[in-house]
């Protein structure tokens, strides 16, 4: 629908299109009918408003005409439009499907794509000096200074502003001296918006040198952004290969076309480091989105969006749901990674709706990784994406040689978690001058704290999972609901001081090592250890300068950090991910040592990754040794295939909570009752079943698991089966489509 909805100044306006269908920014299941005042502003599909919801004001979307489903005297009005440009009929799309996909009430989506601090507020504006008229009345050391100062900060810019006291200081000059420019004429005084404008990026400055294959695969993603249609490609390149290198050649096309790129990003430490080589590349800062970002921020770029002066966006997963003026490019770097799928309010895998959104915008989107997640990987073996490959490591690197330490006959010596094989090998590592990195994906200290004497596990208060004991902070936490209690010294059953801390985390680890290597300078990589994420990218910074020896470190040391002088890698407890039963344990394993071990020989020096292991001829092992990534695929995908799991079925998860047990399992059950709309259609119930962690938050807990064919119109039935139970006595019913995580 295009043109005005109202436009109160038409002569043959009818009283019954003063009524307006908005979407309010909060969980609402749809759009909602409005009453327009007789001197509104007319309004079109997109504009955003003030809407009243309950007891507040909201922001909205206007979606289209009111239906006139509900009587007039029953709408409330509209209280105002926004001074902010429409929403896209693209982006509206999305989030209308994007909904249908999860599952989630529109308003949820909507209000995804509008959360940026004081939208409802106009823009705040500052005062600036500008290129003035006239020429100064008197010359004098410090005038002329001023005006070479702004001249040399503006350059071609005829509209460049920056604020007298900035200017002052840049010129080293008093602010009386701008003042006296401004009143000769020789600048102006004008007003520009508080949030800075960004700067213009050049998709034709001088790059880094590519190697032939990554010239091909530059240009292979260059060609699908030129076509302007919908085209998905896997670019799989092993680690350290340059993948980066080449899908920023896509952006400089996106560019050149005028369009705008997003790239997702799945750990906000990476975004600085990122966002600087982005800087050296097109000769501006990018805009960024993501939640360490403030207020201020996230408004100028919301705003720079939606009016499309943000021509590149470096973000998290939410930043697909920003307001586009026309997407031409979408990357998901680190496709594999389970930080794109949020679990919380609206529940959606970023990959997936990258996808998506790349579909309704006609664009290209480049899932970029060295290990791909199956469903990426089956679908360009199927030809859906096009495979772009880049085989080897950029320049003289090589992949580093893997293997694995059998602790069964290599033993650690008693509450010790390093192999006598491994201290070796690090002690060799930082007498050569080089780096050694240990592994362990366990934050805290230990896992689990127990009594000696009554056998009492230190557990939540409000979970059904163990504290974690965090000895550098002197807390117990619980890493599902974040509690944190002081670390305690005796048993709160039996009163003995007898509480031993069972199992290792990084700070125990950090503690052995300060014991084997003292001289070594250690360098502790966790997310909870780092007071901010700029601490975090200090620190990671840091270590590839140089300022540390061993390095030790969860998960977030795998995705994607470059240290030069990094060449062995050690994998404390490489068996860990395989705990759990989850069908997908195999191939995250796989996915996270390989990530790991290639952190090892990224620059001249070879590299070598060991696993500590207690199945060193387990296949996930084997296929790590052997380097054989593409067997391990072929042999994941055929187990899935024969049992119908994830790519070659669809699953989808419901989860029922709620304060009262009793009430949750009634809930529960009278859906597993209802369910002929998922008979129809083929699919097969689960459960209930008590959830893996049955307490979350003080909330019983209980799943039922939905099996359906991969081709089942699966949200459909599930909204009839929805719709069949009315009374939910306050029990809440969330639905994961696609999930991740089975706990």
């Amino acid at each position: 629908m295009t043109g005005d909805l109202f436009n109160p100044s038409a002569p043959d306006q009818d009283a019954v299109s003063a009524t307006v269908a908005v979407v309010p920014c909060a969980p609402t299941p749809g759009p909602y009918d409005y009453l327009l005042d007789a001197e509104a502003t007319a309004l079109r599909p997109g504009d955003l408003v003030l809407v009243p919801l309950g007891g507040r004001e909201v922001v909205g979307v206007v979606w289209g005409e009111g239906t006139g489903d509900v009587a007039r005297k029953r709408l409330k009005r509209v209280v105002r439009k926004l001074d902010l440009p429409p929403i896209s009929e693209e982006t509206r799309l999305f989030l209308a499907r994007a909904a249908d996909y999860t599952i989630t009430p529109i308003g949820e989506m909507a209000r995804l794509a509008t959360r940026a601090p004081k939208l409802d507020e106009p823009a705040p504006t500052r005062r600036v000096a500008k290129r003035g008229t006239m020429a100064p009345s008197r010359e004098t050391r410090a005038r002329k200074q001023a005006l070479e100062a702004f001249e040399k900060l503006a350059g071609a810019d005829t509209d460049f502003g920056i604020a007298p006291a900035d200017l002052a200081r840049a010129a080293d000059v008093g602010s009386a001296v701008v003042a006296s420019l401004i009143e000769d004429g020789a600048l102006r005084e004008a007003f520009a918006p508080r949030d800075a404008v960004y700067r213009r990026l050049d998709p034709d400055r001088p790059r880094k040198a590519l190697s032939d294959a990554q010239k091909a695969a530059a240009e292979d993603l260059a060609e699908a952004v030129r076509s302007r249609e919908f085209r998905s490609a896997l670019l799989h390149g092993v680690t350290g290969s340059g993948k980066t290198e080449a899908y920023l050649e896509a952006v400089a096309e996106c560019l050149r076309q005028g369009r705008q790129a997003l790239v997702l990003l799945p750990e906000i430490a990476l975004t600085d480091a990122f966002l600087k080589r982005l800087e050296e590349r097109f000769g501006a800062r990018p805009a960024e989105w993501h939640s360490a970002a403030s207020g201020v921020e996230r408004r100028r770029c919301w705003r720079a969006v939606l009016s499309g002066e943000a021509q590149v966006v470096v973000g998290a997963r939410s930043a697909l749901f920003l307001p586009f003026r026309d997407l031409g490019l979408i990357v998901v770097d680190e496709e594999h990674d389970g930080g794109y799928k949020q679990e919380d309010g609206a529940i959606y895998n970023g990959r997936d709706m990258a996808v998506l959104r790349a579909s309704i915008c006609k664009s290209t989107v480049v899932l970029a990784s060295a290990t791909p997640s199956l469903e990426t990987w089956s679908n360009a073996q199927a030809g859906k994406y096009v495979e772009v490959t880049l085989p080897e490591r950029f320049g003289r690197a090589v992949e580093p040689e893997i293997s694995s330490i059998d602790i069964r006959q290599h033993k650690p010596e008693r509450d010790r978690w390093i192999s006598p094989p491994l201290a070796q090998e690090v002690a060799e590592t930082i007498a050569r001058g080089e780096q050694a990195l240990l592994f362990l994906n366990r934050r805290g200290f230990a896992p689990l704290t127990l009594c000696r004497k009554c056998g009492e596990r230190v557990g939540c208060p409000h979970c059904d999972t163990w504290l974690v004991t965090h000895r550098f902070s002197g807390k117990l936490v619980c890493h599902t609901c974040g509690h944190e209690e002081r670390e305690r010294t005796s048993c709160r059953k039996c009163g003995a001081e007898e509480l031993a801390a069972c199992g290792p985390g990084v700070e125990r680890l950090a503690e052995e090592v300060k014991s084997v290597f003292p001289e070594a300078r250690l360098a502790l990589l966790s997310s909870d250890l780092a007071p901010s994420a700029a601490a975090l990218r200090e620190q990671i910074a840091a270590i590839a300068a140089g300022d540390a020896d061993i390095i030790i470190g969860t998960q977030i040391v795998a995705k994607g950090h470059n240290f030069p002088n990094l060449t062995l890698v050690g994998c404390v407890d490489a068996d860990l991910g395989l705990q759990g039963g989850d069908f997908r344990a195999a191939e995250r394993t796989f996915q996270l040592l390989r990530q790991v071990a290639g952190r090892a020989g990224r620059a001249e020096k070879p590299g070598r990754a060991l696993l500590q292991t207690v199945a060193p001829d387990q296949p996930v092992m084997q296929a790590l040794i052997d380097g054989d990534e593409r067997g391990f695929l072929e042999a994941e995908s055929e187990a899935r295939r024969q049992v119908s799991a994830p790519p070659y079925g669809r699953y989808l998860g419901v989860i029922f909570s709620g304060p009262d047990e009793k009430k949750v399992w009634a809930v529960a059950q009278t859906f597993a009752r209802e369910a002929e709309p998922l008979r129809e259609i083929g699919a097969e119930l689960l459960g209930p079943a008590p959830a893996p962690i049955k307490r979350i938050r003080g909330k019983e807990r209980v799943r039922l698991l939905v099996k359906a064919a991969r081709g089942a119109p699966l949200q459909r039935a599930v909204r009839l089966w929805d719709a069949r139970v009315k009374q939910k006595m306050g029990v809440r019913v969330v639905y994961d489509v696609d999930p991740q995580s089975f706990l």
